[in-house]
Formats: structure tokens, C-alpha cells, sequence
């Protein structure tokens, strides 16, 4: 399975797939019984393709999620289904359409909210996959479309394999010294993120991008932490991040985590040099995110922007400056529109999720005129409960039920995100434009 946030691009929805794995997979291997390892989880030296092939030969039990149309994932399971006649489980998020060649496979789905994964359906999938797993071990029947098709194939001898990986061993001079697993340098990554040191995260990312080149979230990861490090000065980091982020071809992606990377590297290169190519680079990268998710943050991000340039342009280009004016008005009533939807959905957002909702609808309320509906939900922005009940226990501890308010950092970006748009606003002769309806004869 992949790891960390993924992209299902049919849908455009954004799947945390470390949510899966943490709350149903592991959990439900350990309670049949089994020691469970993902990929970024197996200590190795080198290169890390060889432990993971062993696995996949020698693992009693391989299970695959192949929600997002992973490459990787469906990869290795065609690997697996090569190597072995039984006791692979395949899986996937409920909306994935499956390709003609899996499908004859037997997949259990499961079904995701977005970025996160409903506590009833977890406990669901968790049972349904535990009992699978104790069921699939013993029967040892065929589940591989290779075997089952190809009656006297002879599936590879583990001993042969065990030879071979010897051999590499004394090829390579013995046995080499072990480093820490990717999982374990992503939690310290993430701990680093949550202290804000930025630094030390960037310095991690870039050991495991050396360990994984060419994955998307790693990639993505190492460009917000070297542009937030702010070293060795604000500009240079902006301008290595975006470096970073080109190896994503950002010019031709429809990954909407990358776009709005983009879009904020180019938005604080504006900011900081006042270049209008980077102005231009940061509404191109939130319109397509906008377009291409229709989520809030591309959306409120682009509205922002559009006013800046129509304010740059009043004065020379008056029709292309109302033209911006016009679309970051239609922007917000949009984002409105998506934040009212996201905030009536079951369930509804909690903790930061619910804030930068919330913050969001302040932001395009204060840019439609409405400053009094900016300040009620600012206000109700501020008094989210940030303490979210972990899915790890049935019972919320003392520290969870206590009402945890939303970090300092996050009220002072929006606040000064919102005195920035007002004050933009105000010298701007193009807010004071009314459109009216003309009818049509």
C-alpha cells in the first residue's frame, strides 16, 4: 500500500492511507495473531527493493490496498500473485473502480471520508479483516489469478531464496550496518512538524527521499519543511522548494496537494520580491487546484491572489482588473458554498479541520463585504475544540475531553490574512463595483 496522504485521481479525493493502516490493518493482523509489517516499517541497508521482494515471497500472509490506483501497490501485488498460490487479501476504498485484470480478484472494500475514516466503519473492516486473515492461513487455498490460471506452474523454492540472499550478503561484504526504517524517521518527521522545527524535518525528508526518490508525498513533505525552515535565508527556501517540487512536473500534475505547494511557494516569493511572474505562477497553480478539487483552500488561496493583480491592474489594464475582480468574487461565493457543504457533512469536520473551515468562511465573507458574518465566524473559528478523541481507544481520556483551543499561530494567520484582504479592499476603487442583473429580452 502506499503510505501518507494519496490522490485518487478519478475523483480527485485526497485518501490518508496511514489512517487505514493504522486503525484496520495492523490492528486486525496483530488480533489474528501476526506480526504486521508495511513496507516503510522493514529495517534494511541498501536498497530497499530486496527486503521488500523477500517479504513478498515469504510473508505467510500479504495483505494489498490498492485504493488511488497506487502503481506501487498493485505492483507488488502482481508481484505477490507471481510468487505465491494463497494467502493474499486484497482491499481497497469503496469508490475505486478496478481495472479488468483484478477484476476476478475477491476485494474487500471499506469506505473512507475524505482524509479520514469513520469510527463505526473502522471497528466494521477491522473485524471483517481479522476474521479473514484467521480464515485465509489454514485453508491454503488459491487466490492468485497466475496459479489459478496456469494449472502446473511451480511456485519458487524459499530455500533457493534464502541461498540467493546469502549470497548477496557475502557479496557485499557481510551483513551491513542497519539504519532506522522509514516509518520511524517519518514519526520523527511528524514530531518535528508539531514543534515547528523545520530544520531538523527537512533534514530527515531528505534521508528518506534518498530512500524513496521518487515518492510524491515524501517529495511534498521536504518542500513545506525547506521553505518553512526559512534558511539560510526566506527567499533561498522558497526558491530550493520550488526547485523540489518541479521533479513533480507541476506544470502538467493534476495533484492537488502539489498544486497548492506551488501555488504557496509562488505566493511567498510575491510577497517577498514583489516579481509579478510569481504572482502569475501562484493564481495559475490555485485556479487549476480549484478547478481540478474544487476545495477551499485552492479556492480561497486563488480569490486572494485575483484581487492583488486587479489591484496592480486598475489603473493600466481596467478590463482585465474587473475581470479578476469579478472571478474572485465568484470564487468566494463558491468556497462558501463547498465550506457550508464540508461543515453539513456526517461526520462533521473537528479539531484544525474545522477551524481552517471555518477561518476560511471568515476570509470570504470579509472579501464579499460582509464584515459582520466575517466576525461571527472568526469568532466561531476561535472557539473550536482542537482536542479530537483518538480512534486508538473506546474511551476518552480526562486530557481528551478538556477543550483544547486552536494554536496561537493559526489565529494570527488568519487575522492577518483577513487585515491584509481589508486593507487591500480599501484602496481598491473596484470594490465599491456593483453588478446587477440585466434581463435578457
Amino acid at each position: 500500500m502506499g503510505f501518507g496522504k494519496k490522490t485518487d485521481y478519478p475523483s480527485g479525493r485526497v485518501l490518508d492511507l496511514d489512517k487505514s493502516y493504522k486503525y484496520i490493518i495492523k490492528p486486525a493482523a496483530e488480533a489474528a495473531g501476526y506480526e504486521c509489517k508495511r513496507a516503510d516499517e522493514i529495517q534494511h541497508a541498501g536498497n530497499i527493493n530486496v527486503p521488500m521482494y523477500q517479504q513478498l515471497l515469504n510473508a505467510d500472509v500479504v495483505i494489498a490496498d490498492v485504493s488511488t490506483y497506487n502503481p506501487n501497490a498493485f505492483y507488488e501485488l502482481g508481484v505477490r500473485h507471481a510468487l505465491k498460490p494463497y494467502t493474499t487479501i486484497t482491499i481497497a476504498e469503496d469508490k475505486l473502480v478496478f481495472p479488468f485484470d483484478v477484476g476476478q480478484i475477491a476485494i474487500r472494500t471499506y469506505h473512507h471520508l475524505g482524509e479520514g475514516i469513520d469510527f463505526g466503519e473502522v471497528e466494521r473492516m477491522r473485524d471483517a479483516l481479522q476474521q479473514a486473515i484467521k480464515a485465509i492461513a489454514p485453508q491454503a487455498a488459491c487466490d492468485s489469478p497466475v496459479y489459478t490460471f496456469l494449472k502446473d506452474l511451480q511456485p519458487p523454492a524459499v530455500a533457493r531464496a534464502e541461498a540467493q540472499r546469502a549470497a548477496l550478503a557475502a557479496s557485499a561484504g557481510g551483513q551491513a550496518a542497519e539504519q532506522p526504517t522509514v516509518r520511524v524517521l517519518m514519526d520523527q518527521v511528524d514530531a518535528a512538524f508539531e514543534r515547528s522545527d523545520f530544520l531538523t524535518a527537512k533534514s530527515l525528508l531528505t534521508i528518506v527521499h534518498s530512500m524513496m526518490p521518487n515518492e510524491m508525498f515524501v517529495i511534498q513533505k521536504l518542500a513545506l519543511a525547506t521553505y518553512k525552515s526559512k534558511l539560510p535565508t526566506p527567499v533561498e527556501a522558497l526558491n530550493e522548494a520550488g526547485r523540489i517540487l518541479e521533479d513533480l512536473g507541476p506544470e502538467t500534475s493534476t495533484d492537488t496537494e502539489t498544486l497548492g505547494l506551488y501555488g504557496a511557494v509562488h505566493k511567498r516569493l510575491w510577497d517577498t520580491t514583489q516579481a509579478g511572474a510569481h504572482l502569475d505562477k501562484a493564481i495559475w497553480a490555485h485556479e487549476k487546484g480549484f478547478y481540478v478539487k474544487n476545495d477551499y483552500y485552492n479556492g480561497i488561496n486563488l480569490a486572494f491572489l485575483l484581487n492583488v493583480r486587479a489591484a496592480l491592474k486598475t489603473d493600466t489594464e481596467p478590463a482585465e482588473a474587473v475581470a479578476d475582480f469579478v472571478t474572485a468574487q465568484r470564487a468566494r461565493r463558491r468556497v462558501l458554498q463547498i465550506c457550508e457543504t464540508r461543515l453539513a457533512s456526517t461526520p462533521a469536520p473537528k479539531g484544525a479541520d474545522e477551524y481552517w473551515v471555518k477561518a476560511t468562511m471568515a476570509e470570504a465573507s470579509a472579501g464579499l463585504g460582509d464584515n459582520p458574518k466575517a466576525e461571527e465566524l472568526l469568532n466561531a473559528a476561535k472557539a473550536v475544540n482542537m482536542s479530537v478523541p483518538s480512534l486508538d481507544s473506546h474511551v476518552k481520556t480526562a486530557m481528551e475531553q478538556m477543550r483544547t483551543a486552536p494554536a496561537e499561530w493559526m489565529i494570527q494567520s488568519t487575522t492577518d490574512q483577513l487585515a491584509r484582504l481589508r486593507d487591500l479592499l480599501a484602496k481598491s476603487p473596484l470594490s465599491r463595483i456593483k453588478l446587477v442583473a440585466i434581463p435578457v429580452p
